[in-house]
C-alpha cells in the first residue's frame, strides 16, 4: 500500500509533463504567431525529446510501471509518424494494466500511424469496452470510414451510418470538445456522399464544423477543419469561401502542400471560365452563327411532349427560354437551350463544365456532378436543361475577382443530348477528397 501511495504522489510531475506537451503543442498558436507554422513540427519535437529525457530519468525506477509506460507512449505519440518504441512502451502498458483505457487509446493510434486499421479498430473497441469514452468514439468513427468498405454496395453505407452514431455520441459526453464536433463533421461529409448527397447532411457537417472552431480554440486553428470544410465549399459552389479555407489550411500548416495546390487549381478553373466566357470559348462568329442556325425547338427531343417528368417532379412540356431570361435558383416550366462552345478539363475537377450559347448569343457556363469516366459533350452539341438551376458567382480573393452566371445539373441523366437523354452509365456517385493528412 505503501508503494503504492508513493508511486501517486511522485507520478503527478510526469504527468503535467506529458499533459504540458501536449498543451504546448495544441495551443501553440497561443504563444506564437501563424508566421510561425512552419517551425511548430520541430518546436513540437524539441520539446517532446525534453520531456521524454525528463521521464527517462527516472525509468530505472518505473520501467516495468503501466502508469510510466503509458506516459513515455504518449510523449512519443506526439509524433505524426508511428513510432516503434511507442508501440513496445503502450503495449507493455495494456498488459500490465487491461483496464488501461488511454494506454488503448494511444496504442490505436499508433497501429493508425503504421497503417494497420484492423488493429487499431481493435483497440478503440477494447477501450470502448472497459469505459465510455469520447476518444474511443471519435478515432473508432474515423476509423470505420478509412476500413475498405464491402464489396456489395447496399452495404458500403453502413459502415459511414455507424461512423456518424459513433461521433455523435462522442459529441453527447462532452459537448465542448471542438475535436468530436470536428470528427463529427468528416462523418457527415462522408455520409453525404454516400447517400445521394442529401443536402441536409452538408449543412450538418457545416454546422458541426462552425460549432467546432466556435467552442475550441484548438479546432479554430486545426489546418484540416479549414481543408475539410473548403472542399465542401466547393463541391456547393461557394467558391469565395472554398478559396479562403484552402488559404487558411496553407498558412496554419505550412509544410501541408494540398491547402495551396487546391487554392491554385480553384483559381486557374476560374481564370479559365471567364476567359472562356469571354471569348465564347473561342469560337469564331462565322461558325457560331452557323451552329445556332439549327438551334430550334425541336431540339428539346422529351421535353417537348406534355407527359414529360420534370427533374422537379412535374409533369409537362417545357418552354424553351434564353439565359437572359433565367432567374437565381430553380426556373420550373422552362428548359435553358443551345449549343456547346467549349468544355473544360481541369485538375482535380469535381465536376464536367462546360459553355453554351443560347439563340441570342449569350454564353453560361454549365457545372455537371456525379459523371462517370468517359462522359462528356462536344463542342457543336445542342444541349437542353429542363427546370436550369442558376447560380451567381461574384468572388474575390486576394487581388482576383470573378463575376459569373452557372447552371448547376447534379447528373448527365437530367441532360437532353442532341434531342436524347443519357444513359445510365453515364452516371456515378461523386467520390470527392476531403480525408486531412493527419487523420
Amino acid at each position: 500500500m505503501f508503494e503504492f501511495v508513493r508511486w501517486e504522489i511522485s507520478q503527478k510531475l510526469p504527468h503535467e509533463l506529458v499533459d504540458g506537451l501536449y498543451h504546448y503543442r495544441d495551443h501553440y498558436f497561443e504563444t506564437h504567431t501563424v508566421e510561425d507554422a512552419s517551425k511548430k513540427q520541430n518546436d513540437v519535437l524539441e520539446e517532446m525529446n525534453k520531456t521524454l529525457k525528463r521521464l527517462e530519468e527516472k525509468e530505472e525506477f518505473y520501467k516495468n510501471n503501466a502508469q510510466y509506460l503509458l506516459l513515455r507512449g504518449r510523449c512519443l505519440n506526439i509524433a505524426a509518424k508511428f513510432s516503434q518504441a511507442a508501440e513496445d512502451s503502450l503495449s507493455r502498458a495494456v498488459k500490465l494494466e487491461p483496464g488501461l483505457v488511454e494506454g488503448w487509446n494511444t496504442l490505436g493510434e499508433q497501429y493508425w500511424k503504421k497503417g494497420d486499421l484492423v488493429a487499431a479498430k481493435t483497440c478503440f473497441t477494447g477501450a470502448l469496452q472497459q469505459r465510455k469514452n469520447k476518444v474511443s468514439l471519435r478515432n473508432l468513427s474515423m476509423v470505420l470510414r478509412q476500413l475498405p468498405p464491402e464489396e456489395k454496395t447496399e452495404e458500403q453505407s453502413k459502415p459511414v451510418l455507424k461512423s456518424v452514431d459513433l461521433a455523435r455520441q462522442a459529441v453527447q459526453l462532452d459537448v465542448a470538445d471542438g475535436m468530436s464536433w470536428y470528427i463529427l463533421g468528416n462523418a457527415y461529409i462522408s455520409l453525404f456522399f454516400t447517400s445521394g448527397q442529401n443536402p441536409q447532411m452538408s449543412q450538418q457537417a457545416l454546422s458541426a464544423y462552425s460549432q467546432a472552431e466556435k467552442i475550441d480554440k484548438v479546432s479554430a486553428l486545426n489546418a484540416d477543419l479549414h481543408f475539410n470544410r473548403a472542399t465542401l465549399f466547393q463541391y456547393e459552389e461557394m467558391f469565395s469561401s472554398a478559396l479562403a479555407g484552402y488559404s487558411r489550411a496553407a498558412a496554419l500548416d505550412p509544410g501541408w502542400d494540398e491547402p495551396l495546390e487546391r487554392e491554385r487549381q480553384l483559381l486557374d478553373y476560374l481564370d479559365h471560365i471567364m476567359n472562356l466566357i469571354e471569348n465564347k470559348g473561342k469560337v469564331k462568329a462565322r461558325r457560331l452563327r452557323n451552329m445556332l442556325s439549327s438551334l430550334s425547338v425541336s431540339a428539346l427531343g422529351p421535353c417537348a411532349s406534355p407527359q414529360f417528368h420534370s427533374p422537379t417532379g412535374r409533369i409537362g412540356s417545357l418552354e424553351p427560354c434564353c439565359f437572359n431570361s433565367l432567374t437565381h435558383g430553380c426556373n420550373i416550366g422552362v428548359a435553358a437551350l443551345g449549343k456547346v462552345v467549349f468544355s473544360l478539363a481541369t485538375e482535380g475537377r469535381m465536376a464536367f463544365t462546360f459553355g453554351m450559347v443560347d439563340s441570342e448569343e449569350t454564353c453560361c457556363v454549365v457545372m455537371v456532378y456525379n459523371i462517370a469516366d468517359g462522359w462528356g459533350v462536344l463542342i457543336g452539341d445542342t444541349v437542353v436543361i429542363p427546370d436550369p438551376h442558376i447560380k451567381r458567382h461574384s468572388i474575390t480573393h486576394n487581388d482576383k475577382s470573378y463575376d459569373f452566371r452557372s447552371i448547376r445539373v447534379d447528373s448527365p441523366l437530367l441532360l437532353i443530348v442532341n434531342g436524347k437523354r443519357q444513359a445510365m452509365q453515364s452516371q456515378t456517385a461523386a467520390s470527392v477528397s476531403y480525408k486531412p493528412h493527419t487523420e
